[in-house]
């Protein structure tokens, strides 16, 4: 007896289900795993510009002075008479520096100026006030 094969073709269907599944899972994964930078320690509200969209790539010097008026570098209370060595130390260092001045909205103007004036005694030439665009 001779049996007819019969070859049939048929279109395979992928199911999208368990896909979308995996890649929802993934998503709360990384969400749920990723840490958020903040910066620790000093509270500064900065103030809002409309025209802030410039970013300072390389070679900057950040300065953050509280409402209060004190100055912080890296995170750790300094006085002006420091601030004016650490400006030479980095100008030795770098020749061409960004200086990056965090200053709260309250903080009185005399004080972002006497930074900015360090800033220049020390060869300094970029300044750059640190502000917060407007939505």
């Amino acid at each position: 007896m001779k049996f007819k094969r019969h070859y049939q073709m048929t279109k395979g269907e992928l199911n999208l289900t368990p896909l979308v599944d995996i890649i929802f899972q993934q998503i709360i994964y990384f969400m749920l795993t990723s840490s958020f930078i903040m910066q620790p320690g000093i509270k500064i509200k900065l103030p809002k510009a409309s025209t802030s969209t410039e970013t300072i790539q390389k070679q900057e010097i950040y300065v953050s002075i509280s409402e209060e008026g004190i100055i912080f570098y890296n995170g750790q209370p300094v006085k002006l008479e420091e601030l004016e060595e650490i400006f030479r130390q980095e100008k030795e260092r770098r020749q061409k520096l960004t200086l990056v001045i965090k200053a709260d909205e309250n903080t009185k103007h005399g004080r972002v100026v006497q930074v900015m004036d360090t800033g220049r005694k020390q060869g300094i030439d970029k300044i750059a006030v640190a502000t917060t665009p407007e939505l």
